[in-house]
């Protein structure tokens, strides 16, 4: 009986890290464009970077599952016939969930609110043409030099958590022999650790709008918490490696949403969604070029090389970082904007309460 192709592909690399891959892809396909068109409307400027974090938690939340579950319903056997059954079961509860959010989306989604949520995007809305390509507003991207860093040192941030935690499982039990379910666990702390951390820092630029300042700190802390993480690991206490793992993911995972705020604020009025899309872009491409890379590291040098080399572009990163400038464009297109100008929902409504004493006037 001939094995089925995921069974056979992972021949060389095991099933466990085809499966991280997998679980990985899976939710990161979709989701971070998607946070950020939904994170829109009805929520005033000043107030919209923590809402949009706990739009993007849910994001972290689905990682989270899929690091926890899949250790359950995938065992690890040697028989590749009950492997691949189980494999394939799991498939289908994805596919089942994928097909339920496609449906979500067509009935839930709407493309822009009723009236404009800030200032700087009624200005956006004013300022978009119709007769705009696609293409030219990719050019006016990459003539953003900022921008162009942004998405590089986004996408070597992102790569490398995608590729540490696709590996994540191969590094644990090649220093933890048999802990496949708690390398799920070390997967859950990165991701729910991140997910305080973005709260944390949604918090403080809702406050203080420094978004290069937090921007270059978190990059700092995720390297320095990738070196930490890569001294720990092959101590042979698996208690260390949860809480050296989980203050790595506090930073590296919470600076995802911060990328994408930052990309809007240097960008502005271009397109959200596309921004965030060649965000979304990069870190899939530098993903599947670490993860590819760490993996050949990781199978002739050990785990630390192949963690080292995760090192090196993060302090790549974090150089490109201090060049990117605070060009804050709508926080500029608020401050330029008259403070005491009336919503266009308020003049509705006003218009409406003055109507009926109208009526009554003319009647009299």
């Amino acid at each position: 009986m001939q094995r089925p192709l995921i069974v056979r592909c992972a021949g060389h690399l095991t099933a466990k890290p085809a499966l991280g891959l997998q679980r990985l892809r899976t939710p990161l396909s979709f989701p971070p464009s998607s946070c950020r068109l939904g994170g829109r409307p009805g929520i005033h400027e000043e107030r919209r970077v923590l809402p949009n974090r706990f739009k993007s938690e849910f994001l972290n939340l689905g990682i989270a599952i899929g690091f926890l579950v899949p250790p359950v319903l995938v065992p690890n056997i040697k028989d590749q016939d009950k492997l691949a059954y189980h494999i394939s079961i799991m498939f289908y509860i994805i596919a089942g969930v994928a097909t339920l959010l496609f449906i979500l989306v067509i009935i839930v989604f709407k493309e822009k609110p009723k009236h404009p949520p800030s200032r700087a995007q009624s200005l956006s809305y004013a300022l978009a043409s119709t007769d705009a390509s696609y293409l030219s507003s990719i050019i006016r991207f990459f003539k953003n030099l900022n921008f162009v860093l942004l998405v590089i040192t986004y996408g070597l941030n992102a790569g490398a958590f995608y590729a540490l935690s696709t590996l994540l499982t191969r590094m644990v039990i090649s220093h933890y022999p048999g802990e496949e379910v708690n390398a799920g666990r070390i997967g859950l702390t990165i991701v729910l650790a991140g997910m305080l951390g973005a709260v944390i820092s949604g918090i403080w630029l809702d406050r203080t709008k420094t978004y290069k300042e937090t921007t270059l700190v978190v990059y700092i802390m995720t390297l320095v918490g990738m070196v930490v993480y890569t001294s720990t690991l092959n101590l042979g206490h698996l208690w260390v490696v949860f809480i050296t793992a989980g203050a790595m993911g506090f930073f590296m995972t919470g600076y995802l949403p911060l990328g994408f705020e930052f990309a809007v604020e240097l960008t502005y009025p271009e397109s959200e969604g596309m921004s965030s899309g060649l965000l979304n872009v990069s870190a899939q491409v530098f993903g599947i070029i670490f993860t590819i890379s760490q993996g050949q590291i990781i199978d002739n040098y050990g785990t630390t090389p192949g963690n080292i080399f995760l090192c090196v572009f993060l302090t790549l990163g974090a150089v490109l970082t201090a060049f990117i400038k605070a060009d804050l464009r709508r926080q500029d297109a608020n401050k330029e904007t008259p403070e005491t100008k009336p919503q266009e929902g308020e003049e509705e409504d006003r218009k409406s309460n003055k109507d009926p004493t109208t009526v009554q006037e003319e009647h009299f």
